[in-house]
């Protein structure tokens, strides 16, 4: 049973101060939670969460009932309201406080860095600032954390490990090695993030210089080759046909399709681009002659591109499904698709030719 709070004269004229300003205390805790988050969405800074609270009449008499002769008026109590952001890197903190010294006033002697240990400390803890809106008001705690140390913080306080009871040695040994495991983790996990960054501006760097032989097929290599419009001539040249518009479409459900092709670096797919190219026109030449399509998506070049491997290579009905299935999900539409390929495609030089070759 929870034991029953009892406040002395101080105390409860502190928490009459307290109900009086709660209205101003509500408003002020909005004030900041948006002036904060608008600089954040500003800066492009995107956090795993934002929380904001006004202390409740419970907690504060908690900590009134053991620290309430230290505060002249309720002013002094610095986290009437308090302000969390949770981000998931240990550098975002950093930034997170970077911008707050730009909104608020910061009290530098009242705000502390706890996740500056000493050796002999336990616990996972965050940045804590104590601030004031620019055009004044009382004074409220911003509070900074990972979401490793904030899983952290609320499993301690769950478990009760800063309780009343004193945990024999051998449970508090486990708490510390539980607490190094995610504190590595939270700093492995940044520093994963700065080698796969530092990896994706090398991929772009590779396929800018042209060395498409050096970067592994991959959705990132293969987003940054297709910014380049590797596809875009073959487009200009299939739309003229119809003198059709081009409108843009994501190219990224082909990547499974080269992948299954066996293409393994972009200069694989380059290849495929100057090989198949003037086939790829031809076949959309002999299908869209005798239509009046005046659009056409912007993934139309590597789709005939992709037809025109298979058929290159003996692929039949069944590959060219696959294709469909792959680009457009499974139909049986998609077998008459094939099939009008197929009977489209036979008189195509390039079919003519590879018939020749087997008689």
């Amino acid at each position: 049973m929870e034991k029953e709070v009892k406040l002395d004269p101080h105390g409860e004229a502190l928490m009459g101060q307290f109900r009086e300003r709660l209205p101003e205390l509500e408003q002020l805790a909005k004030n900041a939670y948006d002036q904060l988050s608008d600089a954040l969405h500003a800066q492009g800074i995107y956090v795993t969460a934002m929380e904001q609270r006004v202390k409740s009449e419970k907690s504060l008499a908690k900590k009134l009932e053991l620290k309430g002769a230290k505060y002249k008026t309720i002013e002094d109590v610095t986290d009437l309201v308090g302000i969390r952001v949770i981000t998931f890197y240990t550098d975002e903190v950093d930034k997170v406080a970077a911008i707050a010294k730009g909104v608020f006033d910061i009290d530098w002697k009242e705000s502390v860095d706890k996740r500056k240990h000493q050796l002999n400390t336990f616990g996972y803890n965050s940045l804590h600032y104590i601030c004031r809106l620019r055009q004044g008001s009382p004074r409220f705690e911003l509070q900074m954390r990972t979401a490793l140390q904030h899983v952290w913080s609320t499993i301690e306080h769950d478990i009760g490990y800063k309780g009343e009871v004193k945990l024999p040695n051998e449970y508090r040994r486990q708490f510390s090695r539980l607490a190094g495991m995610l504190e590595l983790a939270d700093d492995e996990f940044s520093r994963l993030r700065t080698t796969v960054t530092d990896y994706r501006r090398q991929i772009q760097s590779l396929v800018k210089s042209g060395q498409l032989d050096d970067v592994q097929l991959s959705s990132d290599s293969f987003r940054s080759f297709v910014d380049l419009n590797p596809f875009d001539r073959l487009n200009k040249r299939i739309a003229a046909v119809n003198q059709a518009e081009i409108y843009p479409v994501s190219m990224m459900p082909y990547l499974p399709l080269l992948e299954s092709f066996g293409m393994e670096t972009l200069g694989d797919i380059q290849r495929f681009i100057e090989d198949n190219s003037e086939d790829a026109y031809q076949l959309a030449l002999s299908q869209l002659a005798i239509t009046d399509l005046d659009i056409l998506s912007s993934n139309t070049a590597l789709q005939y591109l992709c037809v025109v491997h298979v058929l290159k290579n003996d692929g039949g009905r069944k590959d060219l499904k696959f294709i469909y299935d792959t680009i457009n999900g499974k139909s049986d539409a998609n077998e008459m698709l094939a099939d009008m390929i197929l009977e489209q495609a036979k008189t195509l030089a390039f079919m003519q030719q590879k018939k020749e070759k087997t008689t």
